[in-house]
């Protein structure tokens, strides 16, 4: 790859990474539901004029039942339970949960997709990565049931990612890509809605909550997703999704320098072997086995998935 696609991919590993951080400060005077739903409003501003530009908007209507389940299980819900697992652990922690999206790719396909049935190193992946969790739960977060809780809610957003990744993979909606994406970021404002009204704030929330919702909604989502398609563009997307396994680091790193989050031994434990079971899970490939976005609709892992990889995830991933 060239200088210029470098940057682009390690600004698009940054960008995302430090969403995690970002929802820390947002949950500080705002809701969980009202962190989500902000961001998610903002991207669809800025996705939906983006697609309307390239008349990529039209031709839906007859698919808004789908729309409406793939937002929920590829954002609205996702985007939900880790801002409100996040009240609970540090954004580290949560940036390295969210990296385990193929290994419940992994293991789904068991069930529902005889293609991305794992065997060999796939399953050795698979094994690894989720020992990588139970160390993350059982040592990290020390046994407290409040931390439990709030880690759980965060891998079942990544099971949402999973499950979301099939659904693109199926083709649950056809369309342009980038129709898509704005289309299930506009369904996800309208779900999210009900909830961001129950948790508007008592009291105006500060500048830097403010700040940090504003950023999460206009640079880790709207900007985010014009860097993915040049990326897309210029170098395709199996070396584009290589910001998968870059991240996790990157949320590791802006919580201990700028949270003053704890870095301690499990922690970095548990990530290489969350990272490094992924990689296995997916067969080695750099392209994820979700949806972006954080984070998030986007490719499902396996060769099969190439079908459906131009669509990417609107998450933090």
């Amino acid at each position: 790859m060239s200088r210029r696609s470098w940057t682009l991919l390690l600004t698009l590993a940054a960008i995302w990474g430090s969403s995690y951080m970002l929802i820390k400060i947002g949950i500080r005077d705002l809701s969980p539901a009202m962190v989500a739903w902000s961001r998610v409003a903002l991207a669809a501003l800025m996705l939906a004029a983006y697609a309307y530009a390239r008349g990529a908007l039209a031709g839906f209507g007859a698919q808004i039942p789908a729309l409406v389940l793939l937002a929920t299980t590829q954002v609205a819900a996702p985007f939900l339970l880790i801002s409100a697992g996040e009240q609970e652990i540090s954004s580290s922690l949560t940036g390295i949960l969210v990296s385990s999206t193929p290994l419940f790719t992994a293991l789904l396909a068991i069930w529902i997709d005889q293609e991305e049935r794992s065997g060999g190193m796939r399953l050795a992946g698979v094994m690894l990565g989720m020992v990588g969790v139970a160390f993350l739960l059982g040592v990290d977060l020390g046994g407290d049931g409040s931390q439990l809780l709030g880690g759980l809610a965060v891998l079942l957003a990544s099971l949402g990612y999973a499950v979301g990744s099939f659904m693109v993979k199926h083709r649950l909606v056809e369309g342009p890509p980038i129709g898509i994406v704005a289309w299930v970021v506009v369904t996800s404002t309208v779900l999210l809605a009900p909830a961001a009204v129950i948790g508007f704030p008592e009291a105006a929330p500060g500048a830097g909550p403010l700040l940090a919702v504003v950023l999460l909604g206009v640079v880790c989502t709207g900007v985010a997703f014009v860097i993915l398609y040049q990326l897309i563009d210029t170098v395709g997307p199996a070396r584009t999704w290589i910001v998968t396994y870059l991240a996790p680091g990157f949320a590791v790193a802006y919580g201990a320098t700028l949270l003053g989050e704890p870095i301690t031994a499990p922690t970095v434990i548990g990530l290489a072997l969350v990272l490094a079971g992924s990689w296995l899970a997916a067969e080695g490939r750099l392209r994820p086995a979700v949806g972006s976005g954080g984070d998030p609709p986007a490719p499902a892992n396996g060769s099969a998935g190439a079908r459906a990889r131009a669509v990417p995830r609107p998450q933090e991933r």
